[in-house]
């Protein structure tokens, strides 16, 4: 049906990223603002490059995507933002996530198992938030719009977090969602993943 997310994931290159192209690159991820993991390149690389950015001092985040049943118990502990989907949520936790309420028992164990903030994004529903300082699930949704094709929405969503992470680490952390969730809602209204990318130029001004 319009609008409903099937993706292919054919990983080629990206298994080859090994920990020497983590040494080599170490300049740059322990200097970097934040760091941003997800699974599509080996987990034990991807946790390494946590590891590594955390040990400095930067921010990272990270989403389990494509979940894995056996995640390693440190992704948690190294995670300053931990963000899933509803389907990795189910797989990371067992906790099938139908509404709000769901999304909120995701977010207790993981902070449980050792996350800081949690955020379960949730579709056209946008997303939950949970937080050691604030472990009341919060939800901020997301503006109504006409879905032409969700691949990519997730991705759009973490790239935005980052750069608000990043360039406007002041902003409380419900702000940052909100407008990472404008976002997200302007590249679900384009067909494509990175061709429904909106430039910065064409999004509303108040999101800067």
């Amino acid at each position: 049906s319009l609008g409903q997310n099937v993706i292919v994931i054919v990983p080629g290159a990206n298994l080859l990223l090994n920990f020497e192209d983590l040494r080599r690159a170490s300049d740059v991820i322990c200097k970097a603002k934040v760091v941003v993991c997800q699974l599509e390149i080996n987990p034990a690389v991807s946790l390494e490059a946590l590891k590594m950015a955390h040990a400095s001092q930067v921010k990272t985040l990270f989403n389990p995507a494509p979940a894995l049943a056996d995640l390693d118990p440190q992704f948690y502990t190294h995670s300053d933002v931990f963000c899933c989907n509803e389907t990795e949520a189910e797989i990371l936790t067992g906790i099938p996530v139908g509404n709000l309420e769901d999304a909120g028992k995701v977010g207790h164990m993981l902070l449980e198992r050792g996350c800081k903030l949690v955020v379960v994004t949730l579709g056209a529903e946008g997303c939950m938030m949970i937080s050691v300082e604030e472990p009341i699930p919060k939800h901020v949704p997301a503006g109504k719009v006409r879905a032409v094709d969700t691949t990519g929405a997730g991705d759009s969503f973490v790239g935005a977090l980052a750069f608000y992470l990043a360039y406007y680490p002041k902003l409380p952390m419900e702000e940052m969602i909100r407008k990472s969730n404008c976002i997200a809602s302007v590249s679900v209204q384009a067909s494509g993943t990175q061709s429904s990318y909106p430039y910065r130029k064409d999004l509303p001004q108040d999101l800067f």
